[in-house]
């Protein structure tokens, strides 16, 4: 029997089993089966017992001795050449910066202690293909050593790429828990992580007006945020090399010796913010009238006591509800406490005016509402009553708050001021990344002051990947991918998404069934790409071969975002 392949003109062949057989001297064929439905592969197999080979199940002939995720490793290296992350930290190949690179990918992927990282890295393709799979922890200290002294360079030409002249330089300040008492940088001080007692260390990031990160700083745990603005200002002008640039940063930041600071140097503008105080003022003096937001939620004013700058008032209802809404809640929850230490009085069970005092001040302490009533305390009773006046002159501010800048008008209008102003987000989304959501900078647990500035330096080159990442992926998560509009919707009002971005959020996938992620579950997704070791039980020293996941269309297009992602 065999088989025999009759050609069609136009089409497919006709596919026949055939059997050759003898009438007297001649030799004839006879059909036994048309075959032509069958698949080709499995024709092939026919073809193949017909001749007499061997066949074994499928499977059987070879067996997989290692299986590691690559799909996501080989996406964040990807952007990281695209980047070319590996010059900008050195421009020549060595141990430590292989070393480096991988760390900072697995920070990426895989957020762990420097230990814990080189016992997981293997589980991925990471530490094969990044030439480090014999590191342990000391080599990674010894690389972070290395990388430290590198740091301004490498800064340097982040600036270089990003920051421009007469451009905005965003700067905000945060801090994180530390695990430990040995660092010297740990110290007491006020936690943006609603730790307290705890030891801190903080660390300011400086990045462009998109907040892609140019540099970070890394401060003693009880520095005041001004403490650390004006070096800012000099790293950028002296070291970075920008004469004229525009300063970005809030109300506790921007002081008013801060400004006089750049007022000094020229060629420095700022865009801040006035403290709650100075609002309170500006309105007292008439100078400011909450009536004039009946109209408008956005007027522009100058004042003799700010020389040289502009003041954009705004006001924002939502906003002024929502503090309106919260201070009646903590005044309600302050009296009703109260009410409970009057009981306690009447019932005999408080006495004595220190006492009372003692008990008074927990309660209004936990809610910071002394400001808004009045308490009289004796040694057996206690009265309190609300500052009405207080109150209403407080709510009257709810909602306002005012830019300060000294940019002209023909450089910004007033509502490009105050988009700026709000672009701080995007450091505050950084500090979000890198803290809780993706990065996971804390809690730290470095000994040496030196190992602690280089962990984050090392967070932060990290999210300058996944910064990247992120916009080069916006069609693939749910992020708006409409960012002209940021630049002509209101700037006072709360921020809306485009039409897209609500579509998207909606149907939790695109249109074509696809669905939408958020970055870390594109990342998961992206890790079912796997790497399969693999050698044939022929003979124990059978040559080793690896076999690769076939990437799905969602896969694909992540990675030719990342290839054609403009850099």
């Amino acid at each position: 029997m065999h088989i025999h392949l009759v050609p069609n003109r136009g089409s497919t062949p006709t596919i026949l089993l055939r059997e050759s057989y003898r009438e007297g001297k001649k030799v004839r064929k006879r059909t036994l089966a048309n075959l032509s439905h069958l698949p080709m592969a499995q024709v092939e197999l026919i073809r193949a017992v017909l001749k007499g080979a061997a066949l074994e199940v499928a499977g059987s002939g070879f067996v997989v001795t290692r299986s590691q995720a690559q799909g996501h490793v080989e996406a964040v290296r990807r952007m990281m050449a695209r980047l070319g992350l590996p010059a900008l930290i050195a421009s020549r190949p060595s141990r430590h910066r292989e070393i480096v690179l991988a760390l900072i990918a697995a920070r990426i992927l895989d957020p762990q202690t420097k230990l814990a990282t080189t016992r997981s890295w293997h589980a991925t393709t990471l530490a094969d293909d990044c030439g480090v799979a014999q590191a342990d922890e000391q080599d990674c200290y010894a690389a972070m050593d290395w990388l430290l002294v590198r740091q301004d360079r490498i800064q340097t030409k982040l600036a270089a790429r990003h920051l421009k002249a007469d451009g905005l330089v965003l700067y905000d300040l945060s801090s994180s828990y530390f695990e430990g008492t040995t660092c010297p940088l740990a110290q007491r001080g006020y936690s943006r992580d609603g730790r307290r007692g705890s030891l801190q260390v903080n660390y300011g990031l400086l990045t462009d007006d998109r907040g892609c990160p140019v540099a970070v700083t890394v401060h003693e745990g009880n520095t005041a945020d001004p403490a650390t603005f004006l070096p800012e200002v000099e790293r950028v002008k002296n070291d970075f090399g920008i004469e004229r640039f525009v300063m970005v940063g809030d109300r506790g930041m921007i002081g008013s010796q801060a400004i006089d600071a750049l007022r000094a140097q020229g060629g420095i503008g700022w865009i801040a913010a006035l403290k709650s105080a100075s609002i309170r003022a500006l309105v007292e003096d008439q100078s400011l009238q909450p009536d004039l937001f009946d109209e408008t939620n956005l007027c522009e004013m100058t004042h003799p006591d700010y020389p040289g700058e502009r003041l954009i008032a705004c006001r924002n209802p939502q906003l002024a509800r929502l503090r309106a809404h919260k201070r009646e809640d903590l005044l309600q929850a302050t009296e009703t406490q109260l009410v409970k230490i009057q009981e306690r009085i009447g019932a005999g069970r408080l006495k004595g005016q220190d006492s009372i005092g003692l008990a008074v001040g927990r309660i209004i302490n936990r809610y910071r509402m002394a400001k808004h009533f009045t308490l009289t305390i004796t040694d057996t009773r206690f009265a309190f009553a609300r500052k009405e006046a207080a109150i209403a002159a407080e709510a009257a501010l709810d909602g306002i708050y005012i830019i300060r800048t000294s940019v002209t008008a023909e450089c910004l209008d007033a509502a490009s001021c105050v988009r700026h102003y709000k672009s701080l987000s995007q450091v505050e989304r950084a500090f979000r990344s890198m803290k809780t959501m993706d990065l996971k900078i804390r809690p730290i647990h470095h000994r040496l002051a030196d190992r602690v500035r280089v962990h984050l330096f090392l967070c932060m080159l990290a999210y300058y990947v996944e910064w990247h990442l992120k916009e080069a992926w916006r069609e693939l998560l749910f992020t708006d991918e409409d960012q002209a509009a940021r630049a002509t919707r209101d700037p006072v009002a709360p921020a809306k998404r485009s039409a897209g971005a609500r579509a998207k959020a909606a149907r939790k996938g695109h249109e074509d069934g696809t669905p939408i992620h958020s970055f870390p579950t594109l990342l998961a997704d992206l890790a079912t790409i796997v790497r399969n070791t693999c050698k044939t039980t022929a003979a124990d020293d059978a040559p080793i071969f690896s076999v690769t996941t076939q990437p799905t269309p969602l896969q694909q297009r992540a990675r030719e975002l990342i290839a054609t992602f403009p850099v």
